[in-house]
């Protein structure tokens, strides 16, 4: 099973009093792991830069996404979803941890989705197609940064998807 795919899972018809809940944690926990093996792999090299505040953002995007935007056509393609998936819950778990929000599956790009701000507004992240198309002219300060001042205004009906 990949790293989402129990967020995808039917029901089997058992009740269960808080199924969300139980989604939720799950996906909390996969989501942490997959980060924290990001962070293992880096972060004493990155002077322990890697805390999950928004300013590490800077790090990730510079010591290790771009390494990876310079040499992504010649990885193999495990590698690649690794540094994806790993990149991204380090960008849902910053996002999380400093906004809070729970996680959906978005069936359109067959990725998770952040939503926070419910009931009153919901602004959505979809961080492993921001670090699939990372780039200079919108790097994921820039990216994380239109994301944060849109929950930091969120006003009720407010709705948006951060890309």
């Amino acid at each position: 099973m990949g790293l989402f795919d129990f967020f995808k899972k039917k029901s089997n018809g058992k009740t269960n009093e808080n199924p969300i809940d139980e989604t939720q944690l799950e996906f909390i926990e996969k989501t942490t792991n997959n980060a924290e093996k990001l962070i293992s792999s880096f972060n004493e090299r990155l002077d322990h830069g890697l805390d999950y505040s928004e300013s590490s953002l800077t790090v990730l995007d510079e010591e290790i996404l771009s390494l990876f935007s310079e040499n992504k056509d010649d990885m193999d393609s495990g590698i690649l979803e690794d540094i994806i998936a790993q990149a991204g819950s380090y960008i849902f778990e910053v996002a999380r941890r400093n906004y809070g929000g729970e996680y959906y599956w978005y069936d359109q790009l067959n990725q998770p989705i952040l939503v926070t701000g419910q009931p009153d507004f919901e602004i959505s992240i979809l961080a492993f197609e921001k670090v699939k198309q990372n780039g200079n002219e919108d790097n994921i300060p820039f990216f994380f940064a239109g994301y944060s001042e849109r929950v930091k205004k969120g006003k009720k009906g407010d709705k948006a998807m951060i890309t």
